[in-house]
């Protein structure tokens, strides 16, 4: 089934949380033969994880190889799991590499809530076709007593939305294509609990009209429409049919994925998806297995990977062997003599591999993009080994686990020695607590968890110049915000971190809006902050230019306010008077020669925090209505829409992460547990003018600093 190119897919199956992924997955998993159908639906095989059965939620994306004959043909296909709590979106962003198509999952009575639109966006972005499954079509009908017209109207409302989101970000020459249809047999209806699903496909085929199936569903007769529209045929024609095969998806794919030169030879194998050609692959998940450590997950793109081949690592440009293949069934590793391009493997045997590496049998001319999370940690926690001796394995763990997970980050305090991890939400640092402790059996202690603020500033200064402790150097410069074009270039990932290699950043940043001969300029790119050589003829500058940039990337790690990262600002020297003797310009006086007036410039400047802010939906019966806003209100929280259908309400509010500690059980008293709510990662937003003095001084105080920041003539002596 695999070297039949023309009969594999690689699909991701994604929804908002609880809308049904998994349980919908169960249906292929025992058309596979792998389960029994009467436990399907119920067994949630791809949430294997103990934590997931036990919180019955999906929290890590689960891979599974499917076998099936469909229509007289065998097919393959490579499905992804993936979670729907917005803490875990990491996981879904990192499938959407490996995948070419995905079957969206909605809740036909939630319809289209925020994760449905996140998990949708990131799909297109990544070039990943849609189809659709509406499910849990039987509570309309049972729970909500909707007739027939009123059902197709809430179809319709659902069907429209998504198109809406289709166009905005689909790429411009599918956009036709991919539009949802249902003449097109590109959406499903059905219950994925019951075990039965419609298409327009199916219902040709069986001869069952929609009538039909909504007076056996009336009638809670779900037996027969299983009989007669089983959801695994129905599921199975619509991704056969409508999700592309890798060769035709790596065509339009692998231009958005890799900005190499597509004429040369490498990129004519991964246009073409040869497996002939030589081994080219992009990592989207590592696994830690106790008894073969690190497994990579990889999409091949071009090749094929055996037992035995030696395989190179972009970012380490080292060659490792490969110990073993493998293709995931869930919790287990099925291994295999060969994988070819087109599939997804995972290999035993690359160390120290990361999501998003490039593996290939030769170093490639250009490594793929970096996967782009859309989302960034916002909640943090102070975590210590319980006991002194279980500090080295606590180090070892906690690299492990950011390893498989990317959206977690792990950082230690080098002045008071405490490891500092950073993750999506509450829920997100729970799991992982959980993970060290049990799974891993190193007992912790952690804080209670705190906000990460930003540190930016509002205006510009300069020229500030800044002296070595002995006096012999000095350098001048200017201090600004980055201009508001480039900055958004590069939350949207257009413009990387790092040094500038070749034009291409040249072009992108003109493109932004900076002047082209100042884009020349630019030395380096750090956390969305910029350092500019903007002097003519300055002698030894080149040779100090390694210390300069520690300088500054050092100072964007920890801003003069509150000793928070620092983003948004742009450095740019324009004059300086360097020592000839380099005894006297060491990394002693350079780098706080560098440091001193960019924190003297912000300080000047205006440096202010920002604090993240999280988008809520919460649904809530009409008469709790008054209780959820006046709560959202005293929290901080800005109305963005308020919809009310039937006796439901839909609040829409945008609330700062500060004040959503505690606010899931303030909740459940303000409407006697009737609200449910939603969030998703909402960006930075500047902090109240009015908080900002007491937040300061509290995050000074956290950190053991003097509590009143200092002022600029602190660093200009």
């Amino acid at each position: 089934m695999m070297s039949n190119l023309d009969h594999v897919r690689n699909i991701a199956i994604v929804a908002h949380v609880d809308h049904g992924k998994t349980t919908m997955t169960d249906s292929l998993v025992a058309r596979a033969g792998l389960i029994s159908k009467e436990l399907a639906g119920e067994q949630r095989v791809m949430d294997f994880d103990e934590q997931e059965q036990a919180r019955g939620i999906t929290i890590k994306a689960a891979n599974i190889s499917l076998g099936f004959n469909y229509e007289g043909g065998d097919y393959l296909i490579n499905l992804i799991d993936t979670p729907g709590h917005v803490d875990f979106g990491g996981h879904v962003t990192r499938a959407m590499r490996a995948v070419d198509g995905i079957v969206l999952v909605v809740d036909s009575v939630e319809g289209i809530m925020p994760q449905t639109e996140t998990v949708l966006r990131q799909a297109l972005k990544e070039k990943a076709k849609p189809t659709i499954f509406i499910n849990k079509i039987d509570r309309l009908i049972n729970e909500l007593q909707l007739d027939s017209n009123a059902m197709t109207a809430r179809f319709t409302k659902i069907i429209i939305g998504l198109n809406k989101i289709i166009e905005q970000y689909a790429p411009e020459d599918k956009r036709d294509e991919w539009r949802i249809e249902v003449q097109k047999g590109n959406i499903a209806f059905g219950t994925a609990f019951h075990k039965w699903a419609v298409s327009i496909k199916s219902m040709k085929k069986y001869n069952i009209k929609f009538s039909d199936m909504y007076d056996m569903c009336k009638k809670g007769d779900h037996k027969q429409l299983v009989e007669k529209s089983p959801l695994d045929e129905v599921l199975l024609g619509m991704v056969i049919e409508h999700c592309p095969t890798p060769q035709v998806a790596q065509k339009y794919r692998i231009p958005v994925i890799w900005k190499g030169d597509m004429s040369t030879q490498e990129g004519k194998w991964m246009s073409d998806c040869d497996p002939n050609g030589k081994t080219i692959g992009v990592c989207v998940g590592v696994v830690n297995d106790e008894h073969a450590g690190e497994v990579g997950i990889v999409r091949l793109f071009s090749g094929k990977v055996r037992k035995g081949d030696m395989l190179f690592l972009a970012s380490r440009l080292t060659k490792e062997k490969v110990q073993q293949c493998a293709i995931y069934m869930g919790a287990d590793r099925v291994m295999i003599d060969n994988v070819i391009a087109g599939n997804i493997v995972g290999i035993v045997g690359l160390r120290d591999v990361y999501v998003g590496e490039t593996v290939s049998e030769e170093q490639l001319s250009h490594p793929f993009e970096q996967i782009k999370h859309y989302a960034e940690p916002v909640v943090t926690k102070s975590i210590e080994a319980k006991d002194s001796k279980d500090l080295a394995r606590l180090i070892m763990v906690l690299r492990a686990i950011s390893k498989e997970d990317p959206t977690l980050k792990v950082e230690i305090n080098q002045e008071t020695g405490e490891h500092l991890i950073s993750g999506m939400g509450e829920l997100h640092l729970e799991i992982i607590e959980y993970k060290i402790t049990k799974e891993k059996g190193v007992a912790i202690v952690t804080t209670p968890p705190i906000v990460v603020y930003r540190e930016m500033i509002s205006n510009a200064a300069g020229p500030v110049e800044g002296k070595s402790p002995n006096k012999h150097t000095k350098i001048k410069m200017f201090i600004e915000p980055v201009q508001k074009g480039v900055y958004d270039a590069m939350v949207e990932g257009k413009i990387p971190d790092g040094r500038p290699k070749g034009k291409a950043l040249v072009e992108v940043l003109t493109e932004a809006g900076m002047e082209r001969d100042m884009s020349k300029c630019v030395v380096d790119i750090y956390n969305k902050n910029i350092l500019i050589n903007d002097t003519r003829g300055v002698q030894y500058l080149n040779e100090i230019m390694e210390l300069v940039i520690q300088g500054f990337e050092e100072a964007m790690q920890k801003g003069p306010l509150a000793k928070e990262k620092v983003v948004g600002v742009q450095i740019r020297i324009v004059d300086a008077t360097i020592h000839e003797d380099p005894v006297h310009r060491g990394p002693a006086q350079i780098i706080p020669a560098t440091k001193r007036p960019i924190y003297a410039g912000m300080l000047i400047a205006g440096v202010t925090l920002q604090e993240p802010k999280q988008k809520v939906t919460i649904l809530v019966p009409q008469e709790y209505m008054g209780n959820v806003i006046t709560l959202t209100q005293g929290r901080r929280g800005q109305m963005l829409d308020l919809q009310q259908e039937g006796e439901g309400t839909t609040i829409v509010v945008k609330m700062p992460v500060a004040e959503m500690f505690g606010f899931g059980n303030d909740l459940r008293s303000a409407s006697q547990g009737r609200a449910i709510p939603y969030q998703e990662y909402a960006g930075y937003e500047p902090l109240p003018k009015d908080m900002l003095a007491k937040v300061v001084k509290s995050t000074r105080e956290r950190k053991g600093d003097k509590p009143d920041p200092p002022t600029p003539a602190d660093f200009l002596d």
